[in-house]
């Protein structure tokens, strides 16, 4: 069961954590009566609004054209708009996890090596995936997509048709 609610208490009582949560959802007190005296996981989690379909489709449709004008594959298109637009942080690793950490992130770049400890390491500069990104950093990563795709002549929307769908790319009621 998933529901967008809110934290409303938290007590610490014989070593354990009891907390309330509410939920305008009218049907959530019956499934939860169900779950009743269960083993559950629980995990709670800040709401986030959804990306809109609409916002998703655009900037698809502009990777998918900027794929065909450079005569390349759509994903590799999207790691490098990745590279150049979207969010990343730095680590450093092991170098015999090097692969495994290459299979765990969307794109990766090896950077050099690096003494932690005293030890070497390799020092990485990993790209979160776009269905990561909130509002702020999605919208940025349209706007530069756009303008890649404007700058290969490929025809994209007005700024007013932009402004719009940026405007109500994110809804309410879907639970991230």
């Amino acid at each position: 069961m998933e529901v967008k609610g809110q934290l409303e208490a938290v007590n610490g009582i014989g070593g354990r954590t009891i907390f309330a949560l509410s939920t305008p959802a009218e049907n959530a007190a019956a499934e939860l009566e169900k779950l009743k005296g269960k083993e559950l996981k629980i995990k709670v989690v800040q709401y986030r609004k959804g990306r809109s379909l609409s916002a998703n489709a655009l900037f698809w449709h502009c990777v998918d054209e900027i794929a065909k004008a450079l005569r390349r594959d759509r994903w590799s298109v999207y790691l490098s708009l990745l590279r150049d637009y979207g969010k990343s942080t730095y680590i450093c690793v092991k170098p015999n996890m090097v692969d495994a950490v290459k299979k765990q992130w969307r794109e990766c770049m090896e950077l050099g090596i690096v003494k932690v400890n005293g030890k070497p390491a390799i020092q990485m500069q990993v790209f979160f995936g776009s269905s990561t990104y909130d509002t702020a950093e999605m919208s940025r990563l349209i706007d530069a997509t756009v303008e890649e795709a404007k700058e290969l002549g490929i025809e994209t929307l007005t700024p007013d048709q932009l402004a719009r769908m940026k405007a109500s790319s994110f809804i309410t009621g879907s639970v991230a």
